[in-house]
């Protein structure tokens, strides 16, 4: 196969793995293993695990690299620092050192096959250490635990996973040298790591900021693309030349531009290239995996997936624990950080080059550690049962905040919920306040909680996603709930719960757009406050009344359009930068049809279309240079332009049923 034909396969793998797990609701990391797996050498054989593949892959690991170091900022790890260099460097330190101690046990105990070196039994310590950053930052983010106690401690560890990545990818290579003097070839390996991280720090800093502004000037975002990736691949070529990863000039040149007010626009400009390769590189590590071995080997893998997962599960829940933190707080830590994680296939990538342990052997670690991945998401989404049952305090501490939330609003009568204090939690707080009107909010922040506290705000920290939180709210007693932040899931189970408890409650929710504007209204919620309508409203009322327009026709006009569920503002017209998180099929839309001549539809009556079956409405009709008015005695005629109203499934229907 030549390199056209691999990379085809590849990326045909890709999409049909990413859509099987994107509907399975599992992480697309997972689905590019799978297919790797199966397309690969010893699998149906459709690719092959060559040169063309590894500098695919090797081109992957340098964009996430980079996009690493556009996230490492001075000032984010001042703030961490503690649970940063103290319990994420313990972590790793500690896991290695054991990952060492078990080989040296296993070289005594265990058949020679089992048996490794020192340098095998770091680099597999330094895989075994990380954690998929990608999988349990979604979680998290789905869970609404970014900001909460163990939340913080797991986003700090994977941020020190991802910087230890790269002494760990100077290191390895060094150790696997076999020259004569291990600590000279260190030193020599790490003064090469000084001496470059100097150059490109201190002097690629000023030269990164005056060559980017120059770029800008130019206004092209060709240019402004052709030079990011100059930069990107020009620093990792440097590394290289200079003896050390590609990785590492990666990350450096992340670095310089973070400190530029270019990150941003960097940022999403990358973006695109670093999915698509690092899924690549996620094939080719599934295509690396011989099911052949694994399935002779099936119960060694199984130790191997199992052992592990309990091996960090204590280690991290002990130091966690030896951190300050609570038991509970330390068992979520553990639970979230147990499984393998992408850097972890980085580094076992990069031991399996060196030779450095049996390529057998590596095929059963291998596929213990895409097991643990596929486990990751069932172990997270059990998390809260599994302390509860193994936390003895865990019933005591949720039932104190239960306690304290039900104290502060026992008198309440005719309060307000508000759900989330954010921002626009604290701003809605306010008004209530000046207007007299009691209210309790619950947020999962608790620094922001307690700062809120002594400031005399009425709140407690809860997650107004759970039923007993908005018992001890007093959910039967409030005039209203608001749910302030934009989570239509969570959203969803506060109206199931309010549908329940208390089915006659106002309740009024946030969402970003309009896209699941009817699903909430369909679930209870009495009102929904699209943030991206309210905003163009109120740009449009700004704009009218500076025009001249009276202000009593501009307030109708809003009051309007709200009563109307925003309508009328529903649905434009699509560009590439109007990506979205809604599925694509989902998204309302304009868009425009031309009758030509060959149209079934010319010379009949407007009503003859019916497009409402479709679920299309036809919002406008220019022909010629003016539009129509839309009556019932509309005769189309060839030419005449209809602007679609729909989903994009049904508007391509419509159009579809026009043209035909």
């Amino acid at each position: 196969m030549n390199a056209l034909d691999i990379t085809l396969a590849l990326l045909a793998a890709a999409v049909l793995g990413v859509v099987a797990f994107r509907m399975l609701q599992l992480p697309p990391i997972l689905g590019y293993l799978t297919v790797g797996i199966l397309i690969g050498p010893f699998g149906l054989k459709v690719a092959e695990d060559g040169v063309v593949t590894h500098e695919l892959a090797e081109f992957g690991v340098v964009f996430l690299m980079f996009s690493i170091g556009l996230e490492f900022s001075l000032a984010k790890l001042m703030a961490m620092r503690r649970a940063v260099f103290g319990l994420g460097l313990a972590q790793v330190f500690v896991t290695v050192v054991v990952s060492m101690l078990a080989a040296w046990a296993a070289s005594t105990w265990l058949p020679q096959f089992f048996r490794i070196g020192w340098e095998a039994s770091f680099a597999l310590g330094g895989a075994l250490a990380m954690s998929s950053t990608a999988i349990v930052s979604k979680m998290l983010t789905e869970r609404l635990e970014l900001e909460s106690l163990h939340g913080r401690q797991i986003i700090s560890v994977l941020l020190f996973q991802d910087l230890a990545v790269v002494p760990l990818l100077i290191l390895v290579p060094a150790l696997a040298s076999h020259s004569g003097d291990i600590l000279q070839t260190l030193g020599w390996a790490g003064a090469k790591a000084i001496l470059a991280l100097l150059i490109l720090l201190f002097i690629g800093q000023k030269i990164m900021r005056t060559w980017f502004k120059i770029v800008v000037k130019r206004r092209s975002q060709e240019l402004f693309m052709l030079n990011l990736l100059f930069v990107t691949l020009g620093a990792a070529w440097l590394t290289e030349k200079a003896g050390l990863s590609m990785a590492l000039g990666a990350f450096v040149a992340g670095m310089l531009i973070s400190e530029t007010e270019y990150r941003h626009q960097v940022e999403e400009d990358i973006k695109p290239f670093r999915d698509v390769l690092l899924g690549l590189f996620f094939i080719t590590i599934g295509m690396m995996l011989n099911l052949g071995v694994v399935l002779s080997n099936i119960w060694m893998v199984l130790l191997l997936f199992i052992v592990p997962i309990l091996l960090k599960l204590v280690l991290i829940t002990g130091l966690a624990k030896v951190f300050g933190n609570s038991t509970s707080v330390s068992l979520r830590t553990g639970l979230a950080l147990a499984q393998a994680g992408e850097f972890g296939f980085v580094l076992l990538s990069q031991t399996g080059d060196l030779h450095l342990i049996d390529p057998n052997l590596m095929q059963i670690i291998l596929a213990a550690m895409v097991l643990s991945m596929l486990a990751s998401p069932f172990i997270l989404a059990k998390s809260d049962a599994i302390v509860m049952k193994f936390s003895a305090n865990e019933w005591m501490m949720q039932s104190l905040a239960l306690t304290q939330i039900a104290a502060r609003t026992m008198t309440a009568k005719k309060h307000v919920i508000i759900a989330g204090f954010g921002r626009s939690g604290q701003s809605l707080a306010r008004l209530l306040t000046e207007e007299k009107i009691d209210y309790h909010a619950l947020d999962l922040d608790p620094d922001r909680v307690q700062e809120a506290q002594i400031a005399g705000d009425n709140v407690s920290y809860g997650d107004a996603a759970r039923r007993e939180s908005l018992m001890a709210a007093g959910i039967n007693r409030a005039a209203a709930l608001v749910v302030t932040y934009t989570s239509t899931a969570s959203a969803l189970k506060i109206l199931h719960f309010v549908t329940e408890m208390n089915p006659s409650l106002p309740v009024i929710v946030r969402s970003h757009d309009d896209s699941d504007l009817d699903k909430l209204k369909a679930a209870g919620a009495t009102e929904v406050v699209p943030e991206l309508m309210e905003g163009s409203l109120m740009l449009a009322s700004h704009a009218l009344v500076l025009l001249g327009v009276p202000l009593r026709r501009v307030v109708h006009r809003v009051q309007a359009a709200r009563d109307a569920r925003y309508e009328s503002l529903r649905g434009f017209f699509h560009g590439i930068s109007d990506a979205t998180d809604s599925p694509e099929h989902m998204q309302i839309r304009l868009h425009t049809v031309v009758l030509s001549n060959k149209s079934q539809f010319i010379g009949k009556l407007l009503p003859e279309l019916r497009l409402s079956e479709l679920d299309v409405d036809v919002q406008a009709i220019r022909r010629g240079k003016n539009r129509v008015e839309l009556t019932n005695s509309l005769i189309l005629q060839v030419g005449d332009v209809l602007v679609l109203r729909g989903t994009s499934e049904a508007v391509a229907r419509a159009e579809a049923r026009l043209l035909k």
